[in-house]
């Protein structure tokens, strides 16, 4: 039988991983210089951080958006460049107190765009990445997860989103996504609150449910003793100074996070079935950005509907199905920008969630208040299980 001979071109290749190592550890390294010498480092890496990404957003087209292989053993290296961030982030971080706080003699302007520079670092990369070591399988990549989010006074992130927010996605249930018309600054004290609770009650449980099983410390313990433990190191090394200059980053990166949770989920609902369990999670439950160097920045964070489908898929891998998912009409950055500004960002985005939802049928619009259907899940799966 003879050969069937196409046109189609080949299917699109992933971002190698030393495109992620490079627009990820290439700041980090600004922003060491900027704290100890100042001067042009201090706008270099505030540069980067702001308009060189926006710059090359605009000039790169994006990397494959059909993804790569699933499986982490697939992605050797992508787990090996997250160590590696981890590892950087607190010397990074000790760098970046230092000099706000005065430490290393910087003037204040200088100062003042370090903390930029290095908040943004922190929220785009720091936060990121955490975010992609608390969904690995292995119990020691997800610890060190959550200690990149102790170290940003954050922990009950690593509860909060596997638990609650996965679970709950898109559901009146989840306090991590925002409500159609809801603005930003009205949903910030909700979703942090509601997720410090969510994560405490679905720990609590779990805990209630391993009864008599050695669990150890329950997970809040950890995460509020280690953060304490990090604002006394502060203290030790540079004073109250110090601490505030901690606190003011712990405060910069962890709102970064809700940006991101408002942004890729703003007035996207599930509905429910004829038995009142909410529909499984599906391509569109999640504003997407395909933008190419500040997906590589945030290690395609921006692919949020494939994360949500595939919790445990290497940060290579994630895919965007254009047509099935809602895409944001900027990068993700830009839009949290935006979420800032309420009546600037309904304007734009109230039309647009508006269409969506009238070419999903409104399947999008639910009743709050029924339903907790949910899956259970192995460790770092994302959804709710007995360990991680």
């Amino acid at each position: 039988m003879a050969a069937v001979m196409t046109d189609a071109p080949p299917a699109p290749r992933p971002a190698p991983v030393a495109a992620f190592a490079a627009a990820t550890l290439a700041p980090a390294g600004l922003i060491a210089l900027a704290a100890l010498a100042g001067g042009g480092w201090v706008w270099a890496a505030l540069g980067y951080m702001t308009a060189l990404t926006y710059a090359l957003d605009r000039l790169i087209a994006a990397f494959g958006e059909g993804g790569g292989a699933d499986g982490e053993a697939e992605f050797p290296a992508a787990d090996a460049l997250s160590v590696a961030l981890a590892v950087v982030h607190p010397a990074v971080l000790a760098l970046a107190i230092a000099g706000t706080c005065g430490a290393t003699g910087l003037p204040g302007p200088a100062r003042a765009g370090l903390f930029v520079a290095a908040g943004l670092w922190f929220g785009q990369v720091s936060n990121s990445n955490a975010h992609e070591l608390i969904h690995r399988t292995r119990r020691g990549l997800y610890r060190l997860g959550v200690a990149v989010y102790v170290t940003l006074l954050h922990g009950q992130h690593a509860s909060g989103h596997r638990l609650v927010h996965h679970r709950f996605v898109a559901t009146p249930e989840d306090p991590a996504t925002a409500r159609a018309g809801e603005g930003f600054w009205a949903f910030l004290p909700r979703a942090w609150w509601g997720e410090f609770r969510g994560g405490w009650r679905a720990e609590t449980a779990l805990r209630a449910r391993a009864a008599g099983r050695g669990r150890g410390l329950h997970p809040y313990a950890v995460y509020l003793a280690g953060g304490a433990a990090c604002l006394g190191l502060g203290l030790a090394a540079f004073g109250w100074g110090g601490v505030a200059a901690h606190l003011g980053f712990a405060a910069y990166a962890q709102a970064q996070l809700m940006l991101s949770d408002y942004v890729q989920h703003y007035g996207l609902q599930r509905a429910r079935d004829d038995r009142g369990r909410w529909e499984p999670v599906g391509p569109a439950h999640s504003w997407d950005a395909p933008q190419a160097f500040s997906g590589l920045v945030m290690l395609h964070a921006p692919r949020h509907a494939d994360h949500h489908l595939h919790p445990g898929r290497p940060y290579p891998a994630l895919r965007i199905t254009r047509g099935a998912t809602p895409m944001l009409p900027r990068s993700l950055p830009l839009m949290a920008t935006l979420a800032l500004v309420p009546p600037a960002w309904r304007r734009v985005m109230d039309p647009r969630l508006a269409r969506w939802q009238a070419r999903q049928g409104d399947h999008g619009v639910v009743t709050p208040g029924a339903g907790r259907e949910g899956c259970e899940g192995r460790p770092g799966s994302g959804r709710l299980s007995r360990d991680g």
